[in-house]
């Protein structure tokens, strides 16, 4: 039941660009001192990062990674869905505000990394690095998994906010395909699921018990199993991003900063959104990180890792940075 967030955190990816966009409409009408001071604000590329812009043109495109991370106008966020001190869920999402597109990558919280003196078997998964070594170490981690790309800014969200900011934007408008009946008061937080079935409009406590659950107390759920379930998730977090990006966005914006911790500041957030204007949900991909579950010995036990594959890794990053590849590649 924990893992939800490998579902909610791509919402809260579309979330995050609907704050900026919506700080941006609401900040312009009503806060005009602060909209004095950036008044001259505009999308700025990352430090380090060079003067010129490869278009999509074949002549233009990066040759390599190196080049691709140090001269790309992508700004790419590191979001965390957090589990006490945990990261339950890490997604890299790539902003390319130029060509109006996100790019995320889910990284699995089992993801396999060994740390030099942090060799117990739960210190081998990137979910406890933050416990550890805080924002800072995960971002490490992160980009050593990916090639080294950049990471610009972070997001955090917790159990707290997911319900706050879907009761922010009046609720989220969804099909429940039966009766939802579910206890469990041992989960964390616990679990008292009872949502009839039909077509209505969840509030925050509902959506995440919408989105965390899976079969009954009776061992009743979805005919098609976790397909099913996917589904219903899949059109939960199309109805939010819908919702997201309409009238109720200055709503967002007062709500929102309250419970999302970032190192984004406000006149960044301005910056981008006037470059992010016109990015629809259409515009948004997520895959999972290349590799495979694996049971390895640890302690006379078999260990459930996630081993990610850097060959098929540093494929999809080319893919995402538009790399110019070799013929017969």
């Amino acid at each position: 039941m924990k893992r939800f967030w490998s579902t909610f955190i791509v919402s809260l990816l579309f979330f995050s660009t609907a704050i900026f966009l919506g700080s941006y409409s609401y900040l312009k009408a009503s806060e005009s001192q602060i909209h004095s001071q950036i008044s001259g604000a505009r999308y700025q590329r990352p430090k380090d990062s060079g003067d010129t812009k490869k278009t999509n043109n074949t002549e233009d495109r990066y040759t390599s990674l190196d080049e691709a991370f140090k001269d790309s106008n992508r700004v790419n966020i590191m979001i965390l869905g957090m589990e006490d001190i945990r990261t339950d869920s890490i997604i890299f999402a790539s902003v390319d505000l130029d060509n109006k597109k996100v790019d995320g990558i889910s990284i699995p919280r089992d993801t396999y990394i060994h740390r030099k003196g942090y060799d117990g078997a739960e210190q081998r998964k990137i979910n406890a690095i933050y416990g550890d070594h805080g924002i800072g170490g995960v971002k490490k981690a992160l980009s050593h998994i990916l090639e080294g790309a950049p990471i610009h800014h972070y997001i955090m969200m917790d159990y707290e906010g997911v319900e706050n900011i879907v009761d922010a934007i009046g609720g989220v408008e969804v099909m429940v395909p039966f009766p939802m009946k579910y206890r469990d008061p041992t989960a964390d937080p616990p679990l008292n699921i009872d949502i009839k079935e039909g077509r209505q409009v969840l509030d925050g406590k509902d959506s995440l018990n919408f989105l965390r659950y899976r079969k009954g107390n009776n061992k009743k759920g979805y005919i098609d199993g976790d397909l099913g379930r996917i589904k219903a998730q899949q059109q939960f977090i199309q109805s939010f991003i819908k919702k997201s990006l309409s009238y109720r966005l200055p709503i967002v914006v007062r709500k929102g900063f309250e419970y999302v911790k970032t190192d984004i500041k406000l006149t960044d957030g301005l910056a981008y959104a006037t470059k992010a204007i016109g990015i629809k949900p259409e515009d948004f991909s997520i895959v999972t990180l290349p590799g495979e579950g694996e049971l390895r010995p640890f302690g006379g036990k078999l260990l459930s890792y996630f081993i990610y594959d850097p060959y098929r890794t540093k494929d999809l990053l080319e893919d995402i940075y538009d790399i110019k590849k070799p013929p017969n590649h």
